[in-house]
């Protein structure tokens, strides 16, 4: 597969090994409603940030839609858009990694740009995310009105491409049927299946067996078009007519048609790549949405509510995680919100306190704007804010003395198995991955700070793991790793009983 090379190719591709794991610090006082929604909003660098998340959503996300900066060398006022096409793929591609990892296996990324870069991100995302995952480009109407100073063409579209983490584990979920799709299928004769539209009989797939003569009820005899046969054989067109799926016109004297009813059709449209204006609005409407929550500050380049609502719809139901990483104005959030979905927003500049805050607190409360209306909004819920806190590890790879358990553990969980951890933070019992179980002792999990009764290997203290693992698993017999301070098991109590046991600090990795 051919793949882009850049001035800094080999050192950015090795960027997510040096990206420190930093923590998540809560700031109560910005986030708002039901806390326990599930909703994150995070202030801070996108790429720590990410980093920051894996131990917790590694593989949990059902879908990304990202609208990074377009590196169309403009000035504008939330971002640094200037970039140099080198210097672009540097922050684009770790970016992507760890979007990757976040995905879930039935999950898929979408990303909005525009051609300063299209065609570069696409041999990028083929690379990241493996050439047969792409599903598609999608052409979305950004304008309506040329603009007139245009030098050459008038650009009025933007690319949106589309990735699946595994292709053929995802499948989009149809669009609604509109009620003019629905209007085209009638009931003339009052059947019992309900409304229906006809269907052409005949096929130009030519086979004598299907070329037979029809006679219809007022005795009229009719045959294919020369060159053309019937799509059935005499004996199913019998049999379509005996079950009245056969229309030959309000008089019974027109050329036989197939009734096809509207309860057998599939009930939904099938997603199509050019996304029109008045299907999924527009930049005109983006704007006119944000100045509701900012008019002193709208943000430049929003997406619309309606284009957001379309790709949540495709590749989500109800109750999926959301994450946008270049999170703008607030728009995925808001959308999601209203949608019922959960969402993780990024966004590293004081807009995140100015733009992405309020709009979510108007949305709590009910407002009624954008897609309000469309999916019966009536407010609720709510979100938690944090900023991004110090790095769980100092310049020597040692780990900060003020790190909680919960915070540790998930890391150590998630650097040997690659899995965000779902465990109680009270037990040293982390979870079994591919058939090994772990558990940290750390920071006076069972009770005690004091090293000799909390925080080090000995008989009682690997008799509680293995009761925690039983209760667990009763089932359960494979290899364990105990990460601790110390250990006071002989080597050969270890091997006997299958245990590797881990020196905290030293033994644990220090970036994931």
């Amino acid at each position: 597969m051919p793949t882009l090379n850049w001035l800094t190719r080999e050192a950015d591709l090795q960027t997510t090994t040096r990206v420190p794991y930093r923590l998540l610090a809560e700031s109560p006082d910005l986030s708002a409603g039901d806390l326990d929604f599930g909703n994150t909003l995070i202030q801070g660098d996108n790429l720590e940030a990410l980093k920051a998340l894996l131990p917790f959503y590694a593989g949990q996300v059902k879908c990304v839609y990202i609208d990074p900066p377009y590196n169309t060398r403009s000035a504008f006022e939330h971002y640094d858009d200037s970039l140099e096409h080198s210097k672009w793929l540097t922050m684009i591609w770790p970016r992507l990694e760890f979007l990757r990892e976040l995905l879930s296996e039935d999950g898929t990324v979408w990303v909005s740009i525009d051609d300063n870069e299209a065609h570069y991100l696409k041999v990028v995302m083929d690379e990241v995310f493996g050439r047969k995952n792409f599903v598609a480009n999608v052409i979305w109407e950004k304008k309506y009105a040329p603009q007139n100073d245009a030098k050459w063409l008038s650009d009025s579209h933007d690319h949106i491409f589309c990735y699946a983490k595994a292709k053929e584990a995802w499948r989009p979920n149809l669009l609604p049927r509109t009620a003019e799709m629905n209007a085209r299928y009638k009931n003339p004769d009052n059947d019992p299946r309900g409304p229906w539209k006809i269907s052409g009989l005949d096929v130009k797939t030519y086979s004598a067996t299907y070329d037979y003569p029809i006679t219809t009820p007022t005795g009229r005899v009719v045959n294919p078009p020369p060159g053309r046969c019937w799509v059935v054989s005499k004996e199913r067109f019998q049999e379509l007519v005996s079950d009245n799926r056969i229309w030959f016109g309000k008089n019974g004297n027109n050329v036989p048609s197939i009734k096809r009813f509207l309860s057998d059709v599939k009930q939904g449209m099938v997603i199509k790549t050019i996304w029109n204006r008045n299907e999924v609005g527009d930049n005109q409407e983006a704007r006119r949405e944000a100045r509701v929550f900012n008019e002193s500050d709208v943000f430049a380049t929003p997406k619309s509510e309606r284009l957001i609502q379309r790709i949540l719809h495709i590749a989500t139901n109800p109750g999926d995680f959301i994450l946008d990483s270049f999170l703008g104005s607030g728009t995925t959030a808001a959308v999601a919100h209203k949608m019922g979905r959960r969402y993780i927003g990024i966004e590293m500049g004081e807009h995140a306190v100015t733009h992405c805050v309020p709009r979510l607190n108007k949305v709590i409360e009910g407002e009624q704007g954008g897609i309000s209306k469309s999916v019966g909004w009536k407010g609720g819920g709510g979100f938690r804010f944090y900023r991004l806190g110090p790095p769980v590890f100092d310049a020597e790879g040692q780990i900060r003395s003020d790190i909680t358990f919960p915070v540790l553990a998930a890391h150590v969980y998630f650097s040997e198995t690659g899995r965000p951890l779902q465990a109680d933070d009270k037990s040293p019992f982390l979870g079994i991955h591919d058939g090994r179980a772990y558990a940290l002792l750390y920071n006076g999990v069972l009770g005690d700070r004091h090293p000799g009764n909390g925080n080090v290997l000995t008989r009682p203290t690997l008799a509680l793991i293995r009761s925690e693992i039983t209760r667990r698993d009763a089932d359960f017999s494979g290899p364990l790793t105990v990460y601790g301070e110390q250990s006071r098991l002989a080597g050969e109590t270890l091997a006997q009983q299958d245990i590797v046991f881990k020196q905290t600090p030293y033994d644990i990795k220090a970036r994931a």
